[in-house]
């Protein structure tokens, strides 16, 4: 069988499948060659840039999520009208925010021990472009163009690695942390390739098309809702470490972040493309189900592999990706996978009940996220205490939305008219 036929056999589907996989492949590389390049010491203000980033993502994935759910209920004119209302926003909240971080740079230099403020100032100025980007890709997904969405991965990943390496050896005499910044803020022009015109076009104005903004600006704000809580759980820890732990030790605390999370960033693939499954199953009178629980065991199966592992080769495992001056934090491994993995199962029952509208699983992770960060403060007398809170944290969540699913469920079985 030929090379071509083989690729005429690969699904949309089954090539974003493999796309999100090279593109995690590939930003894992770029984490791990900051690891080895730079050091467990210089690696934490890296780090911190890195966090920032998926930190402030929140808004960024609510804006991609909200896209992504419109273009799947809009067609034509409405949807036109809705890709202008929402850009206009984005551009107005992306110069917002951007504006936020170049004025308390220097708080946040304070704040986090880094050495220069001007990394969160390089960092500021992209944030707009970032939230173009998600629009941009949140409009691939809805419509189900899975090749082009990947595409925008692809781009962004590749200048990231490429440039920030690049220049970190051409232009040693410049402070690493601003090198890092720059990668990120010219991957944001990458990231937007390709680009659909369609979302800057003027809108036509029609009466019978206006937009209802209600419902949208609801969702946005639920969303957005669920997304800072996502992200408070997700890296409330890497902030607290380099907050209470010297560089030497969130260096390493923050090399096990990257390897323990590799599960969840592959989970996130499969959350990309439940979403709109959902959203268009539940327009048609779909039974919703299946496909939750189709999901949920590629991530238990993911999960179990990737812990067992962890287990048994931590040492391996963390020479392979950075190198010996990372060993003391080899033993956190699996326990450290443990915690993201059941974060990443509990996630997926919230991202189906978002998608369906049933918006309780929010204020839930909510209230966990808190409890997270109260813990790791009362509780971080070394970094298997903090591992540990949140191991405690993570079966807490994922028991109460495993009883707010089967409680629905036994209510509606089919949960497909939820409204």
């Amino acid at each position: 069988m030929s090379f071509n036929s083989i690729v005429k056999k690969i699904s949309q589907e089954q090539f974003f499948m493999l796309s999100i996989l090279l593109v995690n492949g590939g930003n894992y590389l770029y984490n791990l060659l900051l690891g080895r390049i730079l050091g467990p010491t210089q690696f934490a203000d890296a780090a911190i840039l890195i966090t920032l980033l998926l930190v402030l993502s929140f808004v960024g994935m609510t804006f991609q999520i909200v896209t992504a759910k419109y273009a799947v209920l809009f067609e034509q004119n409405m949807l036109h009208n809705f890709l202008n209302f929402i850009f206009k926003n984005a551009l107005y909240i992306g110069v917002f925010l951007g504006i936020l971080v170049v004025v308390f740079s220097k708080q946040l230099q304070v704040l986090f021990n880094t050495k220069t403020a001007t990394m969160f100032v390089v960092f500021g100025v992209g944030l707009p472009l970032y939230f173009i980007m998600s629009i941009n890709r949140g409009l691939y997904q809805g419509k189900n163009k899975l090749t082009n969405l990947s595409k925008t991965y692809y781009f962004e990943m590749f200048c990231r690695l490429l440039l920030t390496i690049g220049m970190l050896y051409m232009l040693p005499e410049m402070e690493t942390s601003i090198v890092i910044a720059i990668g990120i803020f010219i991957s944001f022009f990458f990231g937007l390739i390709p680009f659909q015109k369609t979302i800057i076009d003027k809108a036509d104005v029609d009466e019978a098309n206006l937009l209802e903004k209600k419902p949208i600006i609801i969702f946005f704000a639920l969303t957005a809702f669920y997304e800072l809580t996502q992200i408070i759980i997700n890296n409330s820890d890497i902030l607290l470490v380099k907050h209470y732990f010297d560089n030497t030790q969130a260096g390493l605390y923050a090399s096990l972040a990257l390897i323990g999370r590799v599960v969840y960033f592959v989970a996130w693939m499969f959350v990309m493309l439940l979403l709109p499954k959902v959203i268009q199953q539940k327009k048609d009178g779909v039974d919703t189900l299946p496909i939750l629980l189709k999901y949920v065991m590629y991530i238990v199966i993911l999960s179990t592999v990737i812990i067992l592992g962890a287990f048994l080769f931590p040492e391996l495992v963390v020479k392979l990706m950075f190198g010996e001056k990372y060993l003391p934090i080899a033993f956190l491994l699996w326990k450290y996978a443990l915690a993201t993995s059941i974060f990443a199962v509990a996630n997926i029952f919230a991202y189906y009940f978002l998608s369906i509208n049933q918006y309780i699983p929010v204020v839930i992770s909510a209230f966990l996220g808190m409890t997270q960060i109260i813990l790791i403060i009362m509780f971080h007398d070394s970094l298997e205490q903090v591992v540990l809170m949140q191991i405690l944290t993570m079966v807490i969540l994922l028991l109460f939305q495993l009883i707010y699913f089967l409680a629905n469920h036994f209510r509606n079985p089919k949960l497909k008219h939820t409204n």
